[in-house]
């Protein structure tokens, strides 16, 4: 299941039924758990019918891939480029992918929805420390404003509020930690817990959606009796099974 880019390392799942089917992109937090992460999705994979990429941001390497790389490569770029490269091999078919990220994940995902909204077809974003706001006042990442160490970045909010997704949080996932970014403006701004910024994120976008005669693109689950870690969620609160309806079965 374990393969090598040149680039950016990742594991490869696909089910005979698979061929030709979907591609989902899962992506880790910073705990850097995507064995983890590729072990409880191939199942999911497999019930869908799609083909599982769950690519690696090594932490030397991509050190900012939450904020998809103000330091060292882009790492959207690099997701890509990968893709590019096996959909040119025929490992996966051309189009839009489906997208799941967990905490630093989370981030990426929805970064990258935002950067790339013509390559997703849904999403789900699950306990993310932080958002980026549909802001253009604000600078990226905090909002989708110029952003000086990434000046190709270019958002368009017709776009990216078109992508349909959810966001997940546990309902107990309100506990402070060092993987919590803290500051006294996003404090103020997202609320202090994940909970609470998961919340406003959503909001938010339905805020944004709504002022251009939009649909609002997500919506917000709770996860019952469980917390922040990614094996909590997926053991009490069937957090997989949950982003793979979110992700497949509107489209069945």
């Amino acid at each position: 299941m374990n393969a090598v880019a040149a680039e950016l390392p990742f594991a490869l799942h696909a089910s005979p039924a698979a061929r030709g089917g979907a591609c989902l992109v899962a992506v880790h937090g910073i705990s850097r758990n995507d064995a983890e992460i590729a072990e409880h999705f191939a199942p999911l994979a497999d019930r869908y019918g799609a083909v599982l990429v769950v690519p690696r941001f090594g932490a030397e390497r991509f050190p900012d891939y939450q904020r998809l790389g103000r330091r060292g490569p882009a790492a959207d770029l690099a997701l890509l480029r990968l893709l590019d490269q096996l959909a040119a091999q025929g490992a996966i078919a051309p189009g839009k992918v489906f997208l799941f990220g967990h905490s630093g994940g989370a981030q990426f995902v929805h970064r990258f929805v935002m950067a790339h909204p013509d390559r997703v077809a849904r999403y789900v974003a699950s306990a993310a420390g932080w958002y980026t706001l549909p802001d253009p006042e604000l600078a990226f990442p905090y909002g989708i404003g110029a952003c000086a160490e990434r000046p190709d970045l270019a958002f368009r909010p017709e776009a990216f509020l078109a992508v349909p997704g959810q966001v997940l949080v546990g309902v107990r996932d309100v506990k402070d930690g060092p993987s919590l970014r803290r500051s006294g403006a996003l404090d103020a701004v997202q609320g202090t817990t994940r909970l609470q910024r998961a919340r406003h994120f959503v909001e938010a976008m339905g805020r944004a959606a709504e002022a251009r005669g939009m649909a609002a693109p997500l919506r917000l689950a709770t996860v019952a009796d469980a917390a922040h870690r990614f094996s909590g969620l997926a053991r009490r609160g069937g957090i997989v099974a949950v982003a793979g309806a979110a992700l497949f079965e509107p489209r069945l």
